[in-house]
Parts: C-alpha cells; structure tokens; sequence
C-alpha cells in the first residue's frame, strides 16, 4: 500500500491513495522514510502522526504503509536500556550514528540483534505448554531473570526446545499446535494501544511498601493501586518519583520522563546507574527500564511514550513480576494531544485539550493492578502506577489534574509552601487521601502492630485539629489556648517534623521499614497519650514540652534501623511513661 503527501501540519500529515489503511497502522512518511501512525480514517485520505521532526517534508512525497500497528519489541535486552517515545534505543541509536540528537529515519532495532543470550528451558520436549506459560529463563541481569514466555494464542506441545546462546530472534522451541507448527523466539511484538491480558484481576489488598512515611502510613498505595503527584513547579514531584523508584519494593521500574525539562531526565540517566539497590545489593539500572522524552522531542512520540512504558510494565508483570511504573509528568502527555487534537482541528473541550482527554487518561491508569497471569501455573503479578502531574501555578482544579483524581485511587497533594519550609516530602497531609487505607489495614495489623489503624487515624484527627487551632493562635497566641489544646499542638509539631519530614539525602532517613515507621507512631502517640493524663493531674503544659525523652524522639528518625527496632524503641517507650507519669 503506497500513497502520497497532500498536506503537512507540524506533526500531523495528510495522505491520499491510502486504500485499505487501518486506524494505528505504523506508515513510513516521505523519502527519508518517517515513523508515522495513522490515526484518522476518511476513505483512502488518512492523517498521520509523525513520531519526527517534519521540517523539510514535501507534498508529493511517498506514504508506504507496514501494515502492523505502534508495537514494542518485547524480550531481553530491555532493562538496563534507555528508549525513546516509541521505543527508539537512544544509546544504539548515538554508537550507530555518532550523533547525540536521532537523525531523522533512522532505524535501529529496539532489542540489540548480535547479543546471544544464555536460554535456559524449563520445560521438556513432549510438554504441553499454554499462553503465558513459562518456557525458560535468560539471566538478563544480576537482579532479573528475563521470563520466556509461550506467547499469547499459542498452546500445544512441545516438539523441540534448545539450551545454549541465541539471539532474540532465533528459534529456541518449536510448539506444535491445532494450527500446524510455530517457531519460538525470545522476542514478541505487541501493539502498545492494546492491553496484555491476564486471567484474573486481585482486590488492591496488600501495601506497596515504599519506606516514605507519609507515604507508608498516613496515604498507603496497594501493589497495584494508581496514585497521582500533583504539585507546581519546585514542589519535589520529581525528587518523589525518583524515591519511589529507588525503594519501594517493586521487582522492576519503568520510568517515562514523558515531555519534562531535558535537565530532570537528566539527572534520572546520570543518577540511577550509580544507585546501589537496596533489596538486590545490585545496581538500581539492573532493574530499571528508562523512557526519556523530554521537552524538546517530537510532540507525537510524547503522546506515544506513556503506551510504550505501560506496555513493558505489563510483560514483566506478566512473568509475575511487581512492576512500579512513573510517569513524569501527565501534563507532558496531556498537552501533546491537546496539540495534535488542534492540528486536527477537532472541537477543543476545557482549556483547549481534547473532548476524550477523561477517557485516555483512564485507558491509561486502567492498565493498573494486581493479577494472576496466564498460563497452568497462577502466579501473580502486578503494576503499579504513579503519575506525576504539573499543573499551572499548583491549581489543582485545572482538566489534567482534575481529570485525574477522579480515576487514581491515591492523591499526594504537593504543596508549594510545605517545600518552602523545607518540610519534604512536601505532601499536605490535609489535601492528600488515599481509598486503599481500609483495603491494607488487615496487612499492616498481621504483618505489622494490630493497632496500626487506630494509631493512624489519631495522628490525622490530631493534625487535622491543629489546622483548627492555628487559626485562634494567629489572632490571641498559644498561651490563651487551654492546656489540653497546647498538647494537641505540641504532638502535632512532632508527629510533622518527626515523622512526616523524611530526608531523603541522610543514608538512613532516606528508606524507613515498616516496622520502624510503626513504632515511631506509637512512641509519639503514647506520648500523646501519657501527656493528657499529666495534664489531667494539673501538670503544666511548659513541664510536659520540656521533658528529656523529646530530644530522643527527635533523633529517632536517624537511628539504624535494626538497632531502633531491637533495642531502642522500647527504650524510648519506657521513657516516655516514666518521665511523663513521674510529672506533678
């Protein structure tokens, strides 16, 4: 299928003589021969979204159709790897061409084709294997062994399978099936606008643990749960997701910088490779699969990237991998198609962007969650994602932000003023929620302390209360405040600035366990506690502020982590209750 060029618009191209074309069908655009996906229909006249730059492109000029729709290529070689947009290997493409920008038509394998990879088979000859079935394993890196998988429509026997060093695009199995015999090889394709499908969606019950605090305990996300980062610019989105990438406990990370500032990806290519993994004792880029699209990339591969990253999540979660997926930031993604839906000249919705920006938005955080993954042996897997979101000036009413929340589950509130206080996390404890709360609770009370709910919840009503009893101590100070609201404002300082503040550059305070985070509360909250008892007994407010276990309170933060569990914590607990009901 060959047409022609009648019209250029930026990234969007108009091509006659396009007979037989399908809607997503991959084109190659003008002499130099330009990805390009076809996203309208009218006859044989199509409009085609160029995934490069255009400058240059003629009318006249040739539209050859490939007949396959956007796909990845799916198989070893992906962690450790840094893509494009629309899965482009950056690093190969910059060895190949010895530039550091993509020259434009340039075509370069996403999977390297001269690596042989060591494939080792499960399965014998003779078995009967379904889709998704595990066929061998391939130790892609020292954190991951990359799953071969039966791929999807395929079930038989197997009449031969090999052991030993291949490319991924030899055959290591032959399958014979109803249809007659089908080659194996360690690689799959498959269209980044469809959804890898799973045998059963799990109920969001077990926490993905990210050793945040604030996170952790006051706004738990589910392993497969969706939670969205909204905050203005210098707020800590980034700085957020990058602590998310580093420690929670994930198997794998993909990470899309979909459209920010070239600077914050960055920072992500130089950091992470140097990054020691805390629960491989690795390197965090064994894991990791990076999607850079910054700013200044062709505005279509920015609307592409998030389908690409989402795609990959879901075959590493289809080998029963925990995969977290962070997509920095929506409001990238977002405006890219309100500027193609412009090119098109489609009838805007809300502030410019397109009608169907709600309906995208859930295509994409739908393809969230925990589940049991085809094939004969169950096992499960899961996706998470976290969105970053850059609203204009932090106004969270705006349509991407708002859009948003009515789909995640989880809401991080962000706020402007928390990070000029250099209170980080910068989460506002009274904006953000979470609905997974009472999903994770039975986890935190088997696994964790069975008041863990109880203990949480009290925190909140105390901080929600000193944002009620802040207003009177601006207008007659907090010596007019009777003694029992003093101690209110008291803890709530400490549970702010002694457990919800995290920094995220000490070695210790940068990851905090469970465990840890559950006793820190209950010291504070015992605290609480023992100080309304003193205050019921006539003791001074000032008596009670002034004790000496506070300091220790204060430091526990930064206390190694075993040691404070072990050791320290009942320690401290003892103090607390012997200093305060000592107080007369």
């Amino acid at each position: 299928m060959k047409g022609k060029i009648v019209k250029i618009a930026g990234p969007v191209v108009v091509a006659e003589g396009m007979k037989g074309a399908q809607m997503y069908e991959v084109v190659k655009v003008g002499e130099e021969k330009l990805t390009g996906e076809i996203i309208q229909l009218h006859g044989d006249r199509v409009t085609i979204q160029v995934y490069e730059e255009t400058t240059g492109v003629k009318p006249g000029e040739p539209v050859i159709g490939t007949g396959a729709p956007l796909s990845v290529e799916l198989g070893p070689g992906m962690l450790k790897a840094m893509y494009d947009g629309i899965q482009r290997p950056l690093t190969a493409i910059e060895e190949k061409t010895g530039s550091i920008f993509i020259p434009r038509g340039v075509d370069v394998p996403a999977l390297p084709r001269d690596i042989k990879w060591e494939f080792k088979p499960i399965v014998n000859e003779g078995a009967y294997v379904e889709e998704g079935d595990i066929l061998g394993i391939v130790d892609e890196t020292p954190s991951i062994k990359h799953k071969i998988l039966v791929p999807i429509g395929i079930r038989g026997k197997v009449i031969e399978i090999k052991e030993g060093k291949f490319t991924v695009d030899e055959t290591v199995a032959i399958i014979e099936t109803e249809n007659g015999e089908e080659e194996i090889k360690m690689m799959q394709k498959w269209p980044v606008r469809k959804p890898r499908p799973y045998k059963e969606k799990l109920p969001p019950r077990i926490p993905m643990i990210t050793g945040q605090r604030v996170e952790d305990t006051f706004f738990p996300i589910a392993k497969g749960g969706t939670a969205a980062i909204p905050g203005p610019f210098g707020s800590g989105k980034t700085v957020t997701q990058h602590q998310l990438a580093k420690w929670s406990d994930a198997d794998v990370v993909v990470y899309i910088g979909c459209g920010e500032r070239g600077n914050e990806m960055t920072e992500v290519i130089e950091e992470f490779p140097h990054l020691e993994d805390i629960r491989t004792g690795n390197k965090l880029m064994d894991r990791t699969v990076l999607i850079a699209n910054t700013s200044n990339m062709p505005v279509a591969a920015r609307e592409a990237s998030v389908y690409t990253g989402i795609t990959i999540a879901e075959y590493f979660r289809d080998m029963g991998y925990g995969v977290l997926l962070t997509a920095d930031s929506t409001s990238r993604w977002a405006e890219a198609m309100r500027e193609i839906s412009g090119r098109l000249e489609e009838m805007p919705g809300e502030e410019g962007y397109p009608a169907y920006l709600a309906s995208r938005l859930a295509q994409f955080y739908e393809r969230a969650g925990r589940v049991i993954c085809l094939g004969q042996d169950n096992r499960e897997g899961f996706v998470s994602i976290v969105g970053a979101v850059s609203p204009p000036g932090g106004d969270f009413s705006e349509p991407v932000t708002s859009n948003t929340l009515r789909i995640v589950k989880v809401f991080w509130a962000l706020d402007a003023n928390l990070a000029r206080r250099r209170h980080f996390p910068a989460i506002n404890w009274l904006l953000s929620y979470s609905l997974y709360v009472d999903e994770v609770t039975d986890w935190w009370h088997k696994n964790v302390g069975n008041d863990w709910r109880l203990l949480r919840d009290t925190a909140m009503s105390l901080l929600q209360k000193e944002a009620e009893l802040q207003e009177i101590v601006q207008l007659v100070g907090p010596d007019a405040l009777p003694d029992r609201e003093r101690v209110i404002l008291e803890v709530a300082r400490m549970l702010r600035e002694d457990f919800l503040q995290q920094d995220a550059f000490d070695e210790v305070d940068t990851y905090c366990p469970p465990k840890k985070q559950y006793l820190m509360l209950k010291i504070i909250m015992t605290f609480y506690e023992e100080a309304l008892k003193a205050v019921e007994r006539g003791v001074e407010p000032k008596k009670i502020i002034s004790v000496p276990v506070k300091q220790e309170i204060a430091r526990m933060k930064y206390m190694p982590h075993d040691e404070f569990i072990n050791v320290k914590a009942n320690e401290i607990l003892n103090k607390v209750k012997e200093q305060l009901s000592s107080l007369n």
